[in-house]
């Protein structure tokens, strides 16, 4: 795998020796995850872990946003099965499972499944102006894909009840201040500072970078393990069941003008 890989619909994956881009490409739609994309994002992952000589992959969205989530159009175009909702955490195991280093580069929005991308990267740069925002109870589910354990993880159990459930936004500024990114920039410096630190991390030794991940990665999961995230997939089906959460979703969706 060298240069601009064909194949994908939804995402550029390109390579220039240790390093691999991945890019949303839907800018139209803000980078919102579909199931194609989730599933072009697994494939994608699976190839990438593969290659025994990568050290550092960067996850990037193109046009004005990292991701606005999960894509209302797509829910709503199918109706929603246990594998197709299934897909999202797979796709985030899937991304963690890289051996290379991660590092999503974040710009505009951040939003609900996007933040639970970014939460599978190992590292987070993010551009002065990204705003984050988790809005799924608004919108009448749970907050699926694995996202709990791991931002349980960045941000502590109290701060993720609270974000999770006001569903309130925050900026690039409070999110470095809890631990969630490791770098805020300027919005005209993203692109530079997360190209120099990827230049940096592939001059390291690849067998260490694989080891150190594994290591962190392995008492990370001991701590907070994602194991049990099989079950978001029912939960979610649940929620789709009850009373409650279905009036809480037109509303959200009513607010939108859907």
């Amino acid at each position: 795998m060298g240069g601009a890989e064909s194949g994908y619909e939804t995402m550029k994956v390109e390579r220039e020796g240790p390093v691999a881009r991945v890019t949303l490409d839907r800018p139209d739609r803000l980078n919102a995850l579909s199931p194609a994309v989730l599933g072009e994002l697994i494939e994608a992952a699976g190839r990438l872990a593969s290659l025994q000589d990568l050290k550092v992959v960067v996850v990037a969205g193109e046009g004005r946003a990292f991701s606005a989530g999960f894509d209302l159009d797509a829910a709503a175009a199918s109706p929603p099965s246990a594998p197709t909702i299934d897909l999202g955490r797979r796709m985030a195991e899937a991304v963690s499972a890289i051996p290379a280093i991660t590092i999503a580069r974040i710009h505009g929005h951040c939003v609900g499944g996007g933040l639970v991308l970014a939460a599978a990267c190992d590292l987070r740069v993010a551009a002065e102006s990204t705003r984050f925002s988790i809005p799924e109870v608004d919108f009448g589910i749970p907050l699926a894909w694995g996202g709990i354990p791991r931002l349980v993880r960045e941000l502590g159990p109290a701060m993720t009840k609270e974000l999770v459930l006001t569903c309130r936004p925050f900026t690039a500024g409070e999110a470095k201040a809890l631990g969630f990114l490791n770098r805020v920039v300027p919005d005209d410096s993203l692109e530079a500072e997360v190209e120099a630190l990827a230049a940096g991390l592939s001059k390291k030794p690849g067998f260490l970078i694989r080891q150190t991940k594994q290591l962190v990665d392995s008492f990370v999961e001991q701590a907070y393990p994602t194991g049990q995230s099989f079950r978001d997939a029912e939960i979610t089906l649940s929620a789709l069941g009850d009373e409650e959460s279905r009036a809480a979703a037109l509303r959200y969706l009513a607010e939108r003008g859907r």
